[in-house]
């Protein structure tokens, strides 16, 4: 596999879509929140992201309203807005046995800490482009449609879900990509003179 330096926003806008395959679960009460971790507790390597509710005002800020947390076969999506961060979610994060996988995770840890206190234990990438490091690894691209929409809704739409799940799978995928391509050492990094 040869794996590009970047790539540009015209070449990701003509691939084709990538989606979570799985079953999504709208966790919207503590009692699910611990079901839902009772499962999540379970899972070796999880795939972890956040979603806030977009502000259009100056010195406003909202706090994280969505956390979705991902196996290979069940993204829960966590109302943090209707259940708060809930001490079984917090035990979750904080398990060292289990491996969390997520982009820029400072950054949604700085968020859910506004919520409450906790000690993470997560891998982050940190590169911000989700959309770009999966359209390198996979030639799929991670639509964004989604991204400035209500969080806070009353109802999440279905197009919310998907995309939400989606964006916590894909961290996993890229995780799962990169241990294995560090496993078989078959790839090689794209050569570029304009690259420094």
């Amino acid at each position: 596999m040869v794996i590009k330096r970047t790539i540009d926003k015209e070449t990701v806008k003509d691939l084709p879509k990538a989606a979570f395959p799985g079953q999504i679960h709208v966790v919207q009460t503590p009692w699910e929140a611990e079901k839902a971790v009772a499962y999540l507790k379970s899972c070796p390597l999880l795939g972890i992201d956040s979603e806030t509710r977009p502000s259009f005002t100056k010195g406003q800020i909202h706090k994280v309203a969505l956390l979705q947390i991902s196996s290979e076969e069940h993204c829960f999506l966590f109302r943090l807005n209707l259940t708060g961060l809930t001490l079984p979610v917090i035990t979750l994060l904080e398990n060292p046995s289990v491996t969390k996988v997520g982009l820029s995770l400072r950054d949604d840890f700085m968020m859910l800490h506004k919520r409450a206190p906790f000690e993470q234990h997560a891998f982050g990438i940190q590169d911000k482009s989700l959309q770009k490091i999966y359209a390198i690894l996979f030639g799929e691209k991670i639509s964004k449609s989604q991204r400035l929409s209500n969080w806070e809704a009353e109802t999440l739409t279905e197009p919310q879900k998907l995309y939400a799940a989606t964006d916590a799978w894909a961290c996993l995928n890229i995780y799962n990509r990169l241990q294995e391509l560090k496993r078989t050492g078959d790839f090689e990094i794209e050569t570029n003179s304009n690259v420094l």
